[in-house]
């Protein structure tokens, strides 16, 4: 066990080591290959469990969020140098749990905060969408936090952004949605609200 926990500590070293501009580990570039399923898995609240049991340790839930990728197969992977392993991931990997607004109307910037410490300006590169439940209409927000790792936005982050809502035409329609850095997204069609 002694050997193991060793051996550990010195691949987890080495990627903290290994980072780029963002701060983040390069996972993009490593072509490890795959390990398997050993466990690892992200519930819709953003709590990461490991065979059953919920991680406790919030540096060590950091660090693998860090070294998280969703490939093009559609499966997330917490990915070193030397390994690649299966994440289930319940909903989003990722949890929005803070928003803030910077500046107003069409310049203003809109900061989220992941529970894993993770922050993004929506915009262009990151942008807000929103899916509706086709029989109950209760939408679920997600944000792009990074390369095809979203973040489902909280329901009280959902709901500060809601009050942040302006009436806009978009596709020909008006539609109520949020200004980040330039780029408009709707939230909700405003016929959606006349009932």
């Amino acid at each position: 066990m002694a050997d193991d926990s060793n051996a550990l500590n010195e691949v987890l070293k080495s990627i903290t080591e290994q980072k780029d501009a963002s701060g983040l580990p390069p996972v993009h570039l490593w072509n490890p290959p795959y390990c398997g399923d050993i466990g690892l898995e992200i519930k819709r609240d953003g709590t990461w469990f490991y065979q059953g049991s919920p991680i406790g340790r919030k540096p060590m839930v950091r660090l693998f969020s860090s070294i998280l990728r969703h490939d093009e197969d559609g499966a997330h992977y917490v990915v070193t140098p030397a390994e690649k392993i299966l994440v289930t991931v319940e909903d989003a990997p990722f949890l929005a749990v803070q928003l803030d607004v910077e500046g107003r109307g069409e310049t203003q910037k809109l900061v989220f905060t992941t529970l894993t410490e993770d922050v993004c300006i929506a915009g262009a590169d990151n942008p807000i969408r929103v899916d509706l439940d086709p029989d109950s209409l209760e939408p679920s927000p997600y944000v792009l936090v990074r390369a095809r790792l979203q973040a489902l936005i909280a329901r009280p982050v959902f709901y500060r952004l809601v009050d942040l809502c302006v009436e806009e035409r978009h596709n020909g329609e008006s539609h109520l949605g949020v200004w980040s850095a330039g780029v408009f997204f709707p939230i909700s069609p405003c016929d959606m609200l006349e009932d």
